[in-house]
């Protein structure tokens, strides 16, 4: 049942193009919502058509979207996010081009800011028991890894993960709903600061 999607390392041109706060909402808004227009995603986000126009066109450039041509039409243009898993190796990427520091930084303050927001529009939403319940929002500052365990269990989570991703061609389950799994998991520094 594991994810089937190509793996992509993001480098750090490809990181520079992404490295925006709009461009970041737009991904994720084509990966969570599916294919849109700029007309669409510029309401979702207060922005003008030639804006978010723009910034369309530079993560085609980059290939973290495409152009959804069965949808298309000579006078709109449908986007969807590509299909892959990315994947950003931040320690490797600052090592090999130290100046991609910044759009690292950008990049991860901005998503970090939409998990924010995602998980606390879920707190303040209603929802069925049954849905309630199943859902977690979790914290453990009692563990005591080395860099390797912690990559140990990163690695052994995100093996969880792909156990629950439909198998190509499956069908979602009857009365399933989109998921959003939030993982974070990093070194502190301890005592306060």
């Amino acid at each position: 049942m594991a994810s089937h999607k190509p793996v992509r390392t993001i480098d750090a041109r490809s990181l520079r193009a992404l490295a925006h706060p709009l461009r970041v909402r737009i991904m994720e808004s084509l990966r969570r919502d599916g294919p849109a227009t700029s007309t669409t995603l510029a309401g979702e986000f207060g922005e003008s058509t030639g804006t978010v126009s723009w910034h369309l066109r530079q993560l085609a450039e980059h290939r973290f979207i495409e152009e959804d041509v069965e949808r298309g039409t000579k006078r709109e243009r449908w986007w969807r996010a590509v299909e892959d898993r990315q994947v950003l190796h931040t320690a490797q990427l600052s090592k090999e081009d130290p100046s991609a520091r910044v759009a690292v930084d950008a990049y991860v303050q901005e998503l970090i800011q939409l998990y924010f927001q995602r998980a606390s529009a879920y707190a303040a939403q209603e929802w069925p028991a049954e849905w309630e319940s199943a859902g977690t929002i979790a914290n453990w500052d009692d563990l005591r890894l080395t860099p390797t365990r912690l990559r140990e269990l990163n690695d052994e989570l995100m093996a969880v993960i792909d156990k629950y991703y439909p198998a190509e061609g499956e069908a979602a389950a009857p009365g399933s709903l989109p998921v959003s799994v939030q993982l974070q998991s990093f070194a502190r520094h301890e005592g306060r600061s």
